[in-house]
């Protein structure tokens, strides 16, 4: 689950983050760079202070689902309940206890999936267009907050009333808030938004990058804390800690951060909006300005712009959502065959979430900077990494084989890259924003269709293959690699046909225009046949008249 989240911080096809450095940035050194990240610090703080506690409860409410499942909805036997939280397998009926806890778990998470993922697609439609006509971010950053605060005290009130309240209302409590103000989609597009109008070009990618580093920090250290403060505090500590967390990140915001329209009028520079004022609720729900961005994102254009488009949204999906659907019962999956507990799924996948940093590092380093590899093949690369990783994953017979799955699929990570690349070069720059904005919604749709359909798989397999729903994400991952190709060749079209559309070089001879000129001056010396009106170069038509002596000569139609 930590994962899960983590995976869509890296597909980012949504984020602003593409910025090359400029001469100045380059010339800044180490030193110079942590001075700028440190004098101009300010959303940073909240980002670490909202992901570290989201990433670090995940393996906790995830056991407080089971938990729910066993003593409250199943109402199994306590000692039987407690020997599976204990991961005692010598106890009698373990297996079969197991079986019917995680089935019913795995199947309120297919109703979670869909709240959770449905309403922040919707809310994102309208949001992007919003935030950028009010030039408001913090609500865009403060409200997910807002919404994870009230999360974490229906999980404590939940804990509190256990017996009374069934697992039904620990769903509701972990899908409702978060969907209903966004969540990470909401929190990633204020944030990298925010960051690019408050930064001037010489320093915004020194700060994005400072972004992103307290991003991939948080996420690790909340992996790596997961399971094992869940096994020394419980449920009460992990919620209380997370709650103090999400607490400081709101204040902070609120009180020592200022909105984009606040420092344009401290600047003067704010434009006030011209002409009647909207109710919010209408101005806010504005279908007009959804539209717009439909047309614009689906326009016919140059190299074939429509159909590449189309192709990378359904890519988007096909690598996107077999992690999503996996991670949604990888706990699961792990505690039933291994009978891992939460420290041992938390170290496993620290060490997965390192894996893929470094492979994707790798990536970058050797197959585009050395060998100047096309994105395209960078993902197919990156798709074939995860197809091999996933059959590591289905048959491993022992833990080791399992994290030799996490190495398998350590190059998986680039394929997200490859995509905001293409993305990139396929359009230009002013409409940038409003395509990644429909990506976003696209990958936050996702978890609707494969969340439920991996919980439902693995429910109904586990008793014979669990592993399944890992083949299925290596079968579903498999049209990513063809879609790649084709979008190789398409690209391999385009160098062609620029080479085709030479210009004339500075200061040089024109040897294209001139052969051409030559050309049509010859074909102009053609001289026609008087009988059958057919044109011949000066040195044949005597040859061919000779010929023609008997064919009647072919009168003008015109008159």
């Amino acid at each position: 689950m930590a994962l899960e989240k983590a995976i869509s911080v890296e597909a980012g096809l949504h984020l602003p983050v593409e910025v090359e450095e400029t001469p100045e940035e380059k010339s800044m050194s180490f030193c110079t760079k942590v001075k700028v990240i440190l004098t101009n610090i300010t959303v940073e703080p909240i980002m670490f202070c909202y992901i570290l506690p989201s990433v670090m409860a995940s393996i906790t409410t995830q056991n407080l689902t089971l938990e729910k499942s066993c003593r409250v909805n199943l109402a199994l036997d306590e000692r039987i309940c407690d020997a599976l939280a204990a991961r005692n397998e010598t106890y009698p009926d373990y297996k079969t206890s197991e079986e019917l806890v995680q089935k019913l778990s795995a199947t309120m998470m297919i109703w979670k999936n869909i709240i959770q993922s449905l309403l922040p697609a919707i809310l994102l439609l309208f949001l992007g267009s919003w935030s950028d006509r009010h030039k408001r971010r913090k609500p865009c950053i403060l409200t997910p907050i807002l919404g994870e605060i009230t999360m974490t005290i229906g999980f404590l009130l939940c804990t509190y009333f256990f017996y009374q309240l069934p697992l039904e209302v620990n769903i509701l409590a972990e899908a409702l808030p978060p969907g209903l103000t966004g969540g990470w989609f909401a929190m990633f597009m204020g944030v990298f938004t925010y960051i690019s109008g408050v930064t001037s070009e010489k320093t915004r990618t020194v700060r994005i990058g400072a972004v992103n580093m307290f991003l991939n920090v948080s996420i690790c250290i909340g992996i790596s804390l997961s399971g094992i403060l869940y096994e020394k505090i419980g449920f009460y500590g992990v919620y209380s800690f997370s709650l103090v967390m999400y607490f400081v990140a709101l204040v902070y915001g609120l009180f020592f951060v200022k909105d984009i329209r606040e420092i344009e009028m401290e600047k003067g520079i704010y434009k006030k909006q011209v002409g009647k004022r909207k109710n919010i609720c209408v101005d806010f729900f504005d279908f007009s300005h959804v539209m717009k961005t439909l047309t614009v994102c689906f326009k016919k254009g140059a190299r074939n712009r429509r159909a590449r488009i189309c192709v990378i949204m359904v890519l988007v999906m096909v690598v996107i959502g077999p992690m999503h659907g996996e991670m949604n019962v990888a706990y699961f999956f792990v505690r039933y065959k291994y009978g891992w507990n939460s420290v041992d799924y938390s170290i496993f996948s620290t060490f997965q979430f390192v894996a893929h940093t470094i492979g994707t590092l790798f990536s970058l380093a050797i197959f585009t900077k050395l060998l100047k590899m096309d994105d395209a093949i960078l993902g197919m690369i990156s798709s074939l990494s995860k197809i091999i990783g996933c059959l590591f994953y289905a048959f491993a017979p022992t833990p080791l084989w399992y994290y030799f799955g996490a190495i398998a699929e350590m190059l998986n990570g680039t394929s997200f890259i490859a995509m905001r690349a293409i993305v990139s070069k396929l359009v230009p720059g002013e409409e940038l924003g409003q395509i990644n904005s429909l990506f976003g919604v696209a990958e936050a749709i996702i978890p609707v269709v494969y969340g439920p359909l991996y919980s439902r798989i693995y429910a109904r397999t586990i008793t014979s293959f669990p592993g399944a729903f890992f083949l299925v994400g290596g079968i579903l991952t498999v049209p990513a690699v063809f879609i790649f190709i084709w979008l190789y060749f398409e690209h391999r079209r385009d160098k062609r046909n620029a080479k085709c559309r030479r210009k004339k070089p500075s200061g040089g001879v024109d040897f294209v225009g001139t052969f051409n000129r030559i050309w049509e001056n010859h074909l102009a010396e053609l001289v026609e046949c008087r009988r059958c009106k057919r044109k011949f170069f000066p040195d044949r038509i005597e040859i061919h008249e000779k010929s023609c002596a008997g064919t009647p000569i072919k009168l003008n139609s015109k008159k």
